[in-house]
């Protein structure tokens, strides 16, 4: 096949799906393989902002997706729609970051940090198509974990999480502590919820118990993991 003729295969099969379409399925649409199906691609993206044109060619992380051109948007807005669609509030763009960050995270997990109930903001995000469901966390409840979708990175201007800012003092040990942060406080609230206590506990105090559960847990772990190593040696 043709460069011409790929070039062109790629724009109908992204123009006709609308939706982002994965690289896998467009390397086995035209039996082409990874790196000339994304080369051609990147062609394509050039091409189209070179010659400043209407639409754009984005990754997506690992798909691909036709749209238009950002700075466009005013005349297609005013083509479409009667008036200006409603920015993200300030909660939601707080609870956006939160998840963008410690995704996949829960609810309560949010809550915690903002110190607020986010049950509105987050049914909002879902119906944006910002974030999505995805897996349930293995403690008591099963609350549902959260994470950001591909209409996130497009909505944003970037292709993966990597591209998001770093934040500061962040160290590569912070995912793994932010989910055993989320594992203790969802237990605590489990166990203050089936010990049916007539003063619930405040905010502060069950992030404190959940730090320290945290803390407790990863120390026990550790002592474990010692042991284990012993006795291999014995």
């Amino acid at each position: 096949m043709e460069l011409k003729e790929m070039e062109a295969a790629i724009e109908g099969i992204l123009f006709a799906a609308g939706d982002p379409v994965g690289v896998e399925r467009l390397c086995m649409a035209l039996d082409m393989d990874r790196d000339t199906v994304d080369s051609v691609c990147q062609r394509l993206a050039d091409r189209y902002r070179y010659d400043r044109r209407g639409i754009r060619l984005v990754r997506l992380e690992s798909s691909y997706q036709m749209c238009s051109a950002p700075e466009f948007a005013g005349y297609i807005r005013k083509a479409f729609e009667s008036r200006k669609p409603a920015r993200l509030s300030q909660p939601a763009l707080e609870v956006l970051a939160i998840i963008a960050y410690y995704q996949p995270a829960t609810r309560a997990y949010v809550d915690q940090i903002r110190g607020v109930d986010s049950s509105y903001t987050v049914g909002l995000l879902l119906e944006r198509e910002l974030i999505e469901e995805c897996g349930r966390l293995a403690v008591p409840g099963r609350p549902i974990l959260y994470r950001t979708t591909q209409n996130f990175l497009r909505s944003f201007g970037i292709a993966g999480l990597d591209e998001l800012p770093e934040l500061p003092n962040s160290t590569p040990e912070d995912g793994q502590i932010t989910m055993e942060m989320q594992a203790a406080v969802e237990r605590l609230k489990a166990q203050q919820e089936s010990e049916g206590g007539e003063t619930p506990p405040s905010e502060e105090e069950i992030l404190a118990a959940a730090v320290e559960l945290a803390q407790r847990e990863a120390a026990a772990s550790g002592a474990t993991g010692e042991e284990g190593k012993e006795a291999e040696g014995a």
